[in-house]
């Protein structure tokens, strides 16, 4: 049977059948099924199969005038096909619509995200509005667990912690739909096994996982209850503040598409938000403690202080430390025994150090530097641990670090932070019981006066003898280390002195009066 012309030169498949067999077939047929003219040959052995089988069930018996658009797998493409029945044969319409389903699911596909990401959006809003009234790291870590965990967006979600003077990851709580999974994460988490949330707290950043039951990195019977309950994707979520990590959440969903990038950057917010309001909850309760864990450690050359140390063969002794406004610790040291230029010199080569300027140099072996380390730096980790740094010398194989810790701190971790191949050894521990003392309630007073900056910008002067005469630094000099133009540093310190004098005047007319 020979195809008219006009329908041989259409830009469409166009297949005519009579009896179920192909009688003619054009250039376009073949171009779509990839396929060379098959005329005589049976329709259903040539024309692809689809998973819905709709046109061997319109070809059979009496001919239906029928349309309908299905994905063929052996060609991989979306074709539209259309089934015409005429007196002597039947004539098939086929095109390919790979394209317009692709921007069609691709439209969908963004819309649905779209609105998970509102969703989500909203769901974290709620979350970080539950943090603001959490007093202690338990309530924090609670509030995003219960918040996450009952939304209907995830199947379920459970945090995870380190044990008390330990590093052994465990499990805190739960919230959700456990199913079989969350015996199965439990058992994991217990046995030391590789799962993506001991993973997040390793890296200290966050572990998607997607395709869960296939997934080779995720233990075995993780994998088998997650296909039984119908779990495809986990995100592990790290609660850190610099260089600690407090905590872990694992949240676990029901599609691949649960955790889009803009879901995981909010998560990743989350996270961030978490880790600073722990800390801050933690410094609280060390500020205002009236018992105080005093813990003296020993330190290594994984310590740069101590290196320099050793290196210059000086004896450092930490004056103070200023935390800067973007990452590590600004430290003002006292040098003995080694021109104090060398030892800056020495930090500057460090790659753990930056910024190293010279304060002071009272004689040829003596003096005061500035230097800022990197948040790997021990010290510098231990200040983020909420540790607060009572002295600290730095000489050689003597160096010794003592700060206070609240009394439910966990000791041995800081001690493995601040080691090198084990634990730093702990040479002395006592808790003191801090009586309140005028002191003390004026400096808290005091501090509450001041914003962030207003007293991150007056210790650093303090530090940098900006005060003393001669002044060991100029206006200048202390504003470029803070980042900051010189009007702005006098801005701040101007109204901190106003605020700090009339603290001081009102408490004298009142004790006076």
């Amino acid at each position: 049977m020979k195809m008219e012309h006009r329908l041989a030169e259409a830009p469409i498949g166009v297949i005519t059948v009579q009896d179920g067999t192909v009688r003619a077939w054009n250039d376009s047929a073949a171009d779509v099924l990839t396929a060379d003219a098959p005329a005589g040959d049976p329709i259903t052995d040539v024309f692809p199969r689809s998973v819905e089988r709709s046109l061997p069930q319109a070809l059979e018996g009496s001919v239906s005038d029928v349309a309908f658009e299905e994905y063929y797998p052996e060609l991989d493409r979306w074709l539209s096909v259309s089934v015409v029945p005429g007196e002597d044969a039947t004539t098939l319409y086929v095109t390919d619509v790979t394209e317009k389903r692709t921007n069609e699911q691709t439209i969908e596909r963004l819309r649905a995200e779209s609105e998970r990401a509102e969703m989500v959006d909203t769901l974290i809003a709620d979350v970080l509005e539950g943090l603001v009234g959490a007093t202690s790291q338990d309530a924090i870590i609670e509030t995003i667990r219960e918040q996450l965990g009952t939304s209907d967006q995830y199947r379920f979600a459970w945090t995870g912690e380190y044990a008390v003077d330990g590093d052994e990851l465990v499990i805190s709580g739960v919230a959700g739909e456990r199913g079989e999974l969350f015996p199965a994460v439990r058992e994991a988490v217990e046995s030391g096994r590789a799962t993506p949330e001991r993973r997040a707290v390793e890296r200290q950043r966050p572990t998607l996982v997607q395709s869960l039951s296939e997934n080779t990195s995720v233990p075995r019977a993780v994998r088998a209850a997650g296909f039984a309950d119908g779990v495809q994707s986990v995100f592990a979520l790290p609660l850190v503040y610099g260089s600690s990590v407090y905590g872990v959440v694992g949240v676990y969903a029901g599609t691949e598409a649960a955790f889009s990038d803009h879901v995981q950057s909010s998560f990743e917010t989350l996270g961030e938000l978490a880790g600073y309001a722990i800390n801050a909850t933690q410094n609280r309760k060390l500020l205002f403690a009236d018992t105080v864990t005093e813990v003296t450690f020993g330190l290594t050359e994984n310590s740069p202080l101590v290196r320099v140390s050793d290196t210059c063969d000086a004896e450092l002794a930490l004056d103070g430390t200023v935390t800067p406004s973007d990452t590590g610790l600004t430290c003002f040291l006292s040098v003995s025994g080694a021109d104090p230029d060398d030892v800056r010199k020495t930090f500057e080569a460090l790659p753990s150090a930056r910024d190293g300027r010279m304060i002071r140099q009272s004689d040829a072996d003596h003096g005061r530097i500035q230097v800022t380390l990197g948040e790997t730096a021990p010290l510098v980790a231990a200040v983020d641990r909420g540790a607060t740094v009572r002295t600290a010398v730095f000489d050689g194989d003597d160096s010794r670090l003592t700060v206070e810790l609240s009394p439910d701190a966990n000791v041995r971790r800081l001690a493995n932070v601040l080691g090198e191949d084990g634990p730093a050894p702990v040479l002395a521990r006592q808790d003191t019981t801090r009586s309140p003392t005028t002191t003390r309630e004026l400096r808290n007073d005091l501090y509450e006066r001041l914003t962030d900056r207003q007293a991150t910008v007056l210790r650093t002067a303090y530090l940098a003898d900006y005060f003393t005469s001669p002044r060991g630094s100029t206006a200048e000099e202390v504003a470029t280390s803070l980042g900051i133009t010189g009007s702005t540093l006098l801005h701040h310190l101007r109204a901190s002195q106003r605020k700090l004098l009339n603290a001081f005047y009102d408490e004298h007319d009142n004790s006076s009066g």
